[in-house]
């Protein structure tokens, strides 16, 4: 496993954006794990859905290798950054179909990692999103957390590992998170 993320991490830091064949090797490489977190996520959301995994992904792909984009530090960036992709397409999603129904049902997501452990089990996907650009105002670092437990599905030891942080770091912002959440998305 430190093999493939060292693989990772090397491919990331002599990426030159342009080169196809480089974006495509390194693709090969992390596809599966996109996949997963994609599939992760999209089990959080109502039935009937029409977002597929592999349609997350594509859409995910063409936001990381947007012109515009300007590389990644590491696999952890890379990751954490694949997780603000895929978070933007779902909410785009949600926007565009609540956009049709002018203003009918908005997109529901179950909140699975204890994020609503108190009060309701559903969240709308906009006010979530939402709370998180106030807390990444507030603290980057705990809306980062967020966005890899709950858009990646990634573990309290996977997300510390992705973030460079201790487990117990992890705990203690995550708990922390958890309740900022709570009291935002109450009140909405």
């Amino acid at each position: 496993m430190n093999e493939g993320r060292n693989r990772v991490t090397h491919i990331l830091s002599n990426l030159d954006l342009s080169d196809a064949r480089q974006r495509d090797e390194l693709v090969a490489i992390v596809y599966d794990d996109l996949r997963s977190m994609a599939e992760r996520q999209l089990r959080n959301e109502r039935p009937g859905h029409t977002l597929q995994p592999t349609a997350l992904v594509n859409e995910s792909y063409l936001r990381l290798f947007d012109p515009a984009a300007n590389g990644w530090e590491s696999r952890a960036h890379f990751f954490g950054v694949a997780a603000r992709a895929m978070r933007q397409v779902l909410v785009d999603h949600a926007r565009r179909r609540d956009a049709a129904k002018r203003g009918g049902d908005l997109e529901r997501v179950t909140l699975v990692t204890d994020i609503a452990e108190a009060g309701t089990s559903e969240t709308d996907l906009l006010d979530l999103h939402l709370a998180l650009e106030k807390l990444a105002h507030n603290d980057e670092a705990l809306a980062r957390l967020v966005e890899l437990r709950f858009f990646t599905g990634l573990t309290l030891d996977e997300a510390a590992d992705t973030l460079g942080v201790s487990r117990r770091k992890a705990a203690n912002d995550w708990a922390a998170a958890r309740l900022w959440l709570q009291r935002e998305l109450g009140s909405a």
